[in-house]
């Protein structure tokens, strides 16, 4: 495949990551104004967890989204910036989503993890073979 049309899959992949990053904030900052009523709206009344952690799940799920969402947003940025010191650090920050994803998965089985976790497989793939040309043509001292 021409390098060009790779570079192009990795900006529509990361453009992706950038528009999911987007809703994930916007998802964080929801849940804090919405309150804990929300959470009880979706998760079953009946189950004692609901009953009893709407509050801290809130919390949680409001920073964890908010976090997570930034840290996407801020990469994405620089990685539309080709700044080198973006590349492995997105490499290991998805990792490390993946891994969670997968922990998450365990207890859910929501197949959304594991696609969300191929896709962020996919952009770490692209994310390595932009660095390499990056770095290939970085000026020699």
């Amino acid at each position: 495949m021409q390098e060009k049309r790779i570079h192009q899959i990795f900006v529509v992949s990361v453009l992706a990551k950038g528009a999911h990053a987007l809703i994930e904030i916007a998802g964080g900052i929801a849940l804090y104004l919405l309150g804990a009523e929300t959470i009880a709206q979706w998760l079953r009344p009946h189950e004692w967890a609901a009953r009893h952690f709407q509050p801290a799940a809130q919390h949680f799920y409001a920073f964890y989204l908010l976090i997570h969402g930034l840290i996407k947003a801020v990469l994405v940025f620089f990685l539309l910036r080709e700044r080198l010191w973006a590349y492995p650090a997105s490499i290991a920050v998805f990792a490390l989503f993946i891994a969670y994803q997968l922990y998450r998965y365990s207890f859910t089985h929501d197949i959304g993890l594991i696609a969300l976790s191929i896709f962020d497989l996919f952009v770490i793939a692209l994310a390595v073979h932009e660095y390499r040309l990056l770095r290939k043509h970085l000026p020699t001292h």
